[in-house]
C-alpha cells in the first residue's frame, strides 16, 4: 500500500482501548446520504475492528487484504413459487451491502436494486434472491469498504479506492451460490443484472441462462459518479433514465 494512502487513512483511525489483550480500531467518520421516509439526511459513519494490542493503525492497514474480512459472514436465498418447475425463473445474486441494504445509503444503488429484485421475482410469479454475505465492497468486507469510501470522498472513484487499499477491483466468488442454485433448480434462469460480464462469469461457471434483466434506477447526485464508474470500467450497461436530484 503506497505510504501517502497510509498517512491519509490514519488521520481517520483511532486506536481505543478494549481489554489485556485487544484494542478497537475506529474508523470514521464517513459522510453517509440516508434516505429517511421523504428526506436524505447525512449521517456521519464509523466502523471498527478488534486488533493486536500493540498493533499500530499503519499495521492494521498492512495487514487488511490477508484479513479475509468478507468471510465473517454467512450468505442465504429467498425462493418465491415454484422455483424447481416453472419456466422464466428470475434470479438475483446480490452482493451484501450494509450501508445501502440497511441503512439506505445514497452512495450507491444496492438497496434499491436488492428490493426491486424482490419485486420483479414476486411479479414474474417465480424465482431466487441469494444474498451474498462475504461480497460486502465486492469482496473487501465492511471495515476496509469505509476505507475505500474515505479515499472516494478524496477523489477516487470504487474501482481506483480498492486498488489503492491493495485488492483486486472485484474479489467475489461465486461457486458456492452457483451450486445451491443447481441443487434448487436445473431448468434456465435469467439473471437480474446491469452487468453482461456477471453473466459471462456465472456461465461459465455453470450457469444455465441465456440473458441479464437489466435493473436500473435510484440514480441520484449522490451516486451517478459510481454508477457511470461501474459503467465505464466495470462493463455494466448504460444507464437508462439518468436523472440526477
Amino acid at each position: 500500500m503506497d505510504q501517502n494512502i497510509i498517512d491519509l487513512l490514519q488521520d481517520k483511525m483511532e486506536i481505543i482501548a478494549f481489554n489485556e489483550e485487544q484494542n478497537l480500531s475506529l474508523v470514521g467518520p464517513v459522510k453517509l446520504p440516508v434516505q429517511l421516509d421523504d428526506q436524505v439526511v447525512t449521517f456521519q459513519w464509523y466502523t471498527w475492528l478488534p486488533i493486536n494490542k500493540n498493533e499500530t493503525k499503519e499495521e492494521v492497514l498492512r495487514s487488511l487484504p490477508a484479513l479475509h474480512l468478507a468471510d465473517y459472514q454467512q450468505s442465504s436465498v429467498l425462493v418465491y413459487g415454484d422455483f424447481a418447475s416453472e419456466e422464466n425463473a428470475l434470479i438475483r445474486m446480490h452482493s451484501i451491502c450494509h450501508t445501502g441494504d440497511i441503512f439506505g445509503s445514497k452512495r450507491c444503488d444496492c438497496g434499491y436494486q436488492l428490493k426491486e429484485s424482490m419485486r420483479m421475482i414476486v411479479a414474474n410469479g417465480n424465482g431466487a434472491l441469494f444474498y451474498l454475505a462475504n461480497h460486502e465492497g465486492r469482496g473487501i468486507g465492511l471495515f476496509t469498504k469505509s476505507l475505500a469510501y474515505l479515499l472516494q470522498e478524496n477523489g477516487l472513484d470504487t474501482v481506483e479506492a480498492n486498488l489503492a487499499l491493495d485488492f483486486p477491483d472485484d474479489l467475489r466468488s461465486y461457486e458456492a451460490p452457483l451450486k445451491v442454485l443447481q441443487f434448487l433448480r436445473q431448468k434456465p434462469v435469467k439473471l437480474i443484472t446491469n452487468n453482461p460480464k456477471k453473466l459471462e462469469a456465472l456461465k461459465k461457471l455453470g450457469l444455465t441462462a441465456e440473458e441479464n434483466v437489466p435493473l436500473w434506477g435510484d440514480v441520484s447526485s449522490y451516486n451517478e459518479h459510481y454508477l457511470k464508474t461501474k459503467v465505464n470500467k466495470s462493463g455494466h450497461i448504460p444507464l437508462k433514465n439518468t436523472v440526477t436530484i
